[in-house]
């Protein structure tokens, strides 16, 4: 089974993101390291700050109908996406949160699974700006030919993946997303080289988050998502959100920027594996070089002492 179902995680759940955060699919680094402060000091009540924007959609309002109506996201972006926002700079402002950019924001207010008060809001506005991002007029269509054969190799078929996506997207209890992401499978086990074997790692999986629980904070790189929640697709589908789901993956979805988000988690992925790699190294030596400090002074402790 591909996909993970993410529930809503207390405080000491396992969930980390250390190694940092996507930036959006034009921008050359995919990640970044990110703060890991639990609490965050006020600023001087004199200090500019520095406001968070509301970025369109990448297409007009209207140029996803009939699929996707203006009214739609005149609420969905133009309100609901728009409050996020709003609410999150007047949360953050004169915070050391202020002036970051929204990805920091998300991996710092997720806290490890303990959020702080200002996540759901950061988390929203992020996976908002994403969802745009994944859709364009006259998407749908055939992915490309290595975005297809990945999808092929780990899902069994393009059919395979279609299905357990729409199902993860139908099934996601309440509000909430589903995504396709990249697993480069960096796990938390210190200096060890990752134990896992080779064909466990750099693989896609379907995942579905609730709420405002995005791939960022589970340490997977996203590539695709769907909002889920009802006022995504009520307006013009009420409360089939089947109907939804799939006119998003047959008449919406953008492979285009799917690709895209796909070399760039590829080469974070290979990123990752020289760092662990160099990081191995490095403990090697120092292994070696306290190795060789010991035999010296036990060979210094054993030699007979001057007359």
């Amino acid at each position: 089974m591909h996909g993970v179902a993410v529930s809503t995680p207390p405080a000491y759940a396992p969930f980390h993101g250390k190694q940092g955060f996507p930036k959006t699919q034009n921008r050359s680094s995919l990640y970044l390291k990110h703060s890991r402060k639990k609490c965050f000091k006020t600023l001087r009540p004199n200090v500019i700050t520095a406001q968070l924007g509301l970025e369109p959609p990448p297409f007009p309002l209207d140029a996803l109908e009939p699929h996707m109506s203006r009214q739609t996201l005149e609420f969905h972006w133009g309100k609901h996406h728009r409050a996020y926002v709003d609410n999150l700079n007047k949360q953050i402002a004169g915070t050391e949160l202020d002036g970051l950019p929204l990805e920091d924001i998300v991996i710092a207010t997720y806290n490890k699974g303990d959020f702080l008060p200002s996540f759901n809001n950061a988390a929203q506005a992020w996976n908002h700006d994403f969802f745009w991002q994944s859709m364009k007029p006259n998407g749908g269509g055939t992915p490309s030919r290595d975005l297809l054969e990945l999808i092929k190799r780990d899902f069994g078929s393009y059919e395979a993946f279609l299905n357990e996506f729409k199902t993860a997207a139908a099934t996601q209890f309440g509000s909430g997303w589903a995504w396709l992401v990249y697993k480069a499978n960096r796990l938390n086990v210190g200096n060890s080289v990752n134990p896992r074997p080779s064909e466990e790692d750099n693989k896609l999986m379907v995942v579905k988050t609730p709420n405002a629980i995005n791939p960022l904070v589970l340490d997977y790189l996203p590539l695709l998502t769907i909002d889920v929640w009802e006022h995504a697709y009520y307006l013009d589908y009420q409360n089939r959100r089947p109907d939804f789901i799939s006119v998003f993956m047959e008449k919406l979805v953008s492979w285009e920027a799917v690709s895209s988000r796909l070399e760039s988690a590829k080469s974070e992925a290979a990123e990752r594996a020289r760092e662990e790699q160099r990081r191995h190294l490095e403990v090697d030596e120092d292994a070696e070089n306290d190795q060789a400090v010991e035999m010296y002074l036990d060979s210094e402790s054993d030699a007979p002492e001057a007359e």
